[in-house]
């Protein structure tokens, strides 16, 4: 096995799989959801890019930009419609509607879409490069670096922005934040928008990568992306990003041993060890819960 041809292949998934997570441990960080409707806005992102890149002839620029806007605003629609008036139901209930939610998009792509596998459209040329050592093709550098780029301009609105401070405030106290004269609602939607912009993302460049898409598709990556969320420490953006990673590398290496069948039985131990030996996830804290 050449590790790092494995490494290079690992990141390339795990870039998804972080993208995908940094929605779901954002939401969780701000209203304690888990909202499992997050790997359909994947599903969805991919099948807008389909179609604006075959009947408008988009680049692959264009094709993100306008995935990214429309999923966006689907998410906003989703916490408006869903979510929002089960704020102050039991978690369980919120829960449910999550799964229902994902059930609900599943059912009308393939109702409207059909089930059938389709090919996706080839947005740019991909070139093999071989650097004597690994091998890395152009869509490859294409979604490290598209993700890459993204997660840093995620870190950035967080970290340094005016919405970015309201999102941590509201994360850390809803009430008190909206004493403070934060729009908490506003907030929330926001979150989800920018979570789902990022689903919507991984959802393209996925498609580019195995070049083929199906209303099906969101449920695995989305189960993983939560397990990445909860590896790397569930509401830690950087842990997220790094759970997302591990995930992926972890998944390729396995395949690469010859255990292609069993990857996805590996990625849901790891799920069950970290919930035995660290619940918190690899950069989460333990925090005693008051009753």
């Amino acid at each position: 096995m050449n590790v790092l041809q494995q490494l290079v292949n690992g990141l390339s998934l795990g870039s998804i799989y972080a993208l995908l997570a940094l929605g779901y441990t954002m939401v969780y960080g701000i209203i304690k959801l888990i909202n499992f409707a997050h790997g359909e806005i994947y599903m969805l992102g991919a099948f807008i890019g389909y179609y604006v890149a075959n009947n408008f002839g988009f680049g692959l620029v264009l094709t993100l930009l306008t995935s990214m806007i429309i999923c966006a605003i689907l998410g906003m629609l989703i916490e408006f419609l869903a979510y929002r008036p089960l704020r102050n139901s039991t978690r369980i209930a919120a829960l449910i509607t999550a799964i229902g939610v994902s059930f609900l998009l599943q059912s009308l792509m393939i109702y409207f879409v059909g089930a059938d596998t389709r090919p996706y459209p080839q947005l740019m040329k991909n070139i093999t490069y071989d650097l004597g050592i690994f091998q890395i093709s152009k869509i490859q550098i294409v979604i490290i670096v598209t993700s890459l780029f993204l997660m840093l301009l995620l870190q950035f609105i967080v970290q340094q922005t005016k919405m970015g401070r309201a999102m941590r405030a509201a994360s850390v106290d809803p009430e008190a934040a909206q004493l403070m004269g934060i729009n908490v609602n506003y907030t929330i939607s926001f979150t989800f928008a920018l979570g789902s912009s990022l689903a919507a993302a991984g959802g393209v460049l996925i498609g580019l990568y195995y070049n083929s898409i199906d209303p099906m598709m969101g449920v695995a990556p989305g189960l993983k992306a939560f397990i990445a969320a909860v590896f790397g420490g569930i509401g830690i953006i950087p842990g997220a990003a790094l759970g997302g990673f591990a995930i992926g590398i972890i998944e390729t290496v396995v395949s690469a041993l010859g255990f292609t069948a069993y990857r996805d039985a590996v990625v849901y131990l790891i799920l069950i060890i970290v919930l035995l030996v660290k619940p918190s996830g690899l950069l989460g804290k333990n925090i005693k819960e008051k009753v």
